[in-house]
């Protein structure tokens, strides 16, 4: 393969990683709007509408961890490609679904059929890329995973926020689903999914098959050694901190800061901006100033005390501030796990991905919903049990190589 060849094969993975995480981005800021207007639409009780939002961002992870193995092993079986286009598909139809909607039943019908979708795209892209770099060249483009990844969270809540205040004056009604402004955002993002779909379809070579199920059976046993445990328990937390704070930071702005959706939006966008710019740099220049287990260390240490931090301070520019350091934080972690679990095994890396995603998805459904829980009592709560962990989670890092 020439080096244009590969170019044009991730920038075309990048790509689909970039829409499907700014479907995700839309609905980011909206889902605590949108959720409560659905809610009160099902005539239903106003303090349940955090429950919900907790369990609408739980219910899209937790199938995802139903499939993603599954999609993984298929990836191994027929090849990363068709895979992909089984989740662009998905994602469509989620958005579809989502933008629609008319009762919180048709949004909870969504992102469980995102949720088991979707699975296939982040990991088996993931996958799609270690098979065309080569070692020395894998924490770097693991590094631009993260920026398309982070991409579509900086660009979709302002493309939510800006679409859904069109002066679009629709309102039209066929059976169970509704069309108004309000779903414009995701019928874009169903309309760009669709592009990126034939795109990928068309121009997108497929990766060679692993046909050797004897092989895989030796690799399981080899990659589930204490490193490997290692590396997916810090996954976990790091996910687990991540969806904890969208959840929580939402309603948090909403309730007690008093942020509308495009001051929420912002603080997402920040964060996005922050791990798009600084997951390549470190991917690609840190190891030059710290080794990896102390990036991933100074990481951990500097996201867990932002969100210490982040319930004493309610000036707009300081909670912003928060964002930035917790954010980078972030991206010093990220890529450097997801190289090292690359590494770990030349022909079961697919599987491998999936395994981490799916011990990602365990943190991304837990996160959510102790959120929620925890905001009931107090808003500091969230905010600092989370931190806690995380600075505890950095006794971990003395285990990786």
């Amino acid at each position: 393969m020439n080096q244009k060849e590969k170019l044009n094969r991730i920038s075309l993975i990048l790509l689909s990683l970039f829409v499907v995480m700014l479907g995700y981005g839309i609905l980011l800021p909206t889902l605590p709007y949108y959720t409560e207007r659905l809610a009160l639409g099902d005539n239903l009780d106003t303090d349940s509408i955090n429950f919900h939002i907790g369990f609408l961002t739980s219910i899209y992870p937790l199938f995802q961890l139903l499939f993603v193995v599954l999609w993984g092993r298929l990836s191994d079986k027929y090849g990363r490609k068709p895979i992909i286009i089984v989740g662009l598909i998905g994602f469509v139809i989620m958005q579809l679904l989502t933008g629609l909607a008319t009762s919180l039943t048709m949004l909870y019908v969504a992102r469980i059929f995102g949720g088991i979708f979707t699975s296939s795209v982040i990991p088996v892209s993931n996958a799609y890329l270690s098979d065309i770099t080569s070692e020395k060249r894998r924490t770097k483009i693991m590094g631009w995973s993260g920026v398309a990844i982070s991409s579509g969270v900086i660009f979709g809540p302002v493309i939510g926020g800006f679409l859904s205040q069109t002066d679009l004056h629709l309102k039209y009604t066929i059976g169970l689903l509704h069309l108004d402004r309000f779903s414009v955002p995701f019928l874009f993002a169903a309309l760009l999914g669709l592009i990126v779909l034939f795109v990928v379809a068309k121009w997108l070579k497929n990766t060679t098959r692993v046909h050797t199920f004897t092989t895989q059976k030796a690799s399981l046993r080899f990659t589930f050694t204490k490193y490997f445990v290692v590396l997916l328990g810090l996954s976990f937390v790091i996910q687990f901190v991540v969806t904890l704070f969208e959840t929580v930071f939402s309603i948090y702005g909403k309730d007690e800061l008093g942020f509308n959706s495009n001051q929420v939006g912002i603080g997402f966008m920040l964060c996005g901006t922050i791990m798009a710019v600084l997951q390549p740099v470190f991917a690609s220049y840190g190891e030059k100033i710290l080794s990896t287990k102390k990036q991933i260390g100074f990481g951990l240490f500097i996201s867990g005390i932002s969100l210490i931090a982040f319930p004493f301070f309610k000036n707009e520019f300081v909670v912003y501030g928060l964002i930035v350091v917790f954010a980078a934080g972030g991206a010093m972690v990220t890529p450097n796990l997801l190289s090292a679990v690359s590494l770990l095994s030349k022909t079961n890396t697919g599987r491998n991905i999936s395994i981490q995603s799916s011990t990602g998805s365990v943190g991304q459904i837990l996160g959510p919903v102790v959120g929620t829980w925890l905001i009931a009592d107090s808003f500091y709560y969230p905010f600092i049990i989370a931190g806690l962990i995380v600075i505890i989670s950095i006794g971990l890092v003395r285990f990786v190589t």
